[in-house]
């Protein structure tokens, strides 16, 4: 019997790939939401679908991700990264199901000097790295049956991220001024999904926390620059500049490079550099326009 997956966060980008990965998978059943057709932050609107359709899995791609935004946004923040986790993790302990759940790098502090493995302690900076968290806490305390995989520098073909705007400002400026001590892995949505689908594959379910991005590291300079090659580029000069000459709202980490050893070992992973996803994703915007 195919098991049946409730994914939330369905219209955003890691929520569109999986659409993709799922879509002609026949071994589940998929019933795929966003706030129009289930508001997590209703508990019982959570536990009502999940125990009406049956539900096996759910997949929590649902996330407040606007960093600057919610240091001003608190409250909303928090009731989409903590809250809604904790109905769903309810709803899923309450019905015997395992949940799959999106966290990231914001949850450690930044200031570190080699790759963040899962024991680590976090030490949120920001109002978006402290709910995350909370999140993860609530999910382990309510619903052991899960997956918590951190991610980072997430971007895809759909909806807004970092080098769809790096593109657009390439095309339309002679310079740009990009950050160059900020130094993380550029992560495709579509990667992670895969990552996802693993899980979802794998014989043995093995709870826990995992970090996932893809293989490598960079500043957002070196990421912009290689955007602007892969995209044939060249009229626009990208100049690299310290931290505190382009300040925001939110601390951004200084170093947030995810040790990756743990799922690899356990789901059997093999991740692709970020280079090479790079590449892929814009064809994909090119061919699309």
């Amino acid at each position: 019997m195919r098991k049946k997956i409730l994914i939330t966060g369905a219209n955003g980008q890691l929520g569109h790939e999986m659409r993709n990965v799922l879509e002609d998978d026949n071994r589940f059943e998929c019933l795929f939401t966003d706030v129009a057709e289930l508001d997590i932050c209703d508990a019982e609107a959570v536990k009502r679908t999940v125990v009406d359709n049956r539900v096996d899995y759910i997949v929590n791609c649902a996330a407040y991700t606007q960093v600057d935004k919610a240091e001003d946004n608190v409250e909303l923040c928090r009731k989409i990264n903590a809250v809604a986790v904790e109905n769903l993790a309810r709803a899923a302990a309450e019905r015997g199901a395992r949940m799959i759940h999106i966290s990231t790098d914001y949850v450690f502090d930044g200031r570190g000097y080699r790759p963040y493995t899962e024991e680590m302690t976090p030490d949120p900076q920001s109002v978006y790295g402290s709910t995350k968290l909370e999140g993860e806490q609530a999910l382990q305390r309510l619903c052991p049956e899960s997956v918590i995989i951190r991610t980072a520098w997430l971007y895809s073909p759909y909806g807004n991220n970092f080098v769809k705007t790096m593109m657009r400002l390439g095309s339309e400026r002679e310079e740009l001024s990009v950050v160059a001590d900020q130094v993380g892995t550029p992560t495709c949505a579509a990667d992670l999904a895969q990552a996802i689908l693993a899980v979802l594959h794998a014989e043995t379910f093995v709870p826990g926390i995992y970090h996932f991005s893809d293989e490598g590291a960079c500043s957002w300079y070196d990421f912009t620059v290689a955007i602007h090659r892969l995209a044939g580029i060249t009229t626009c000069r990208v100049k690299p500049i310290r931290s505190d000459e382009y300040p925001s709202r939110a601390h951004r980490p200084f170093y947030s490079v995810l040790d990756k050893s743990k799922i690899k070992q356990t789901y059997g992973l093999a991740i692709p550099h970020w280079y090479e996803s790079l590449s892929h994703c814009i064809k994909l915007l090119q061919e699309t326009h």
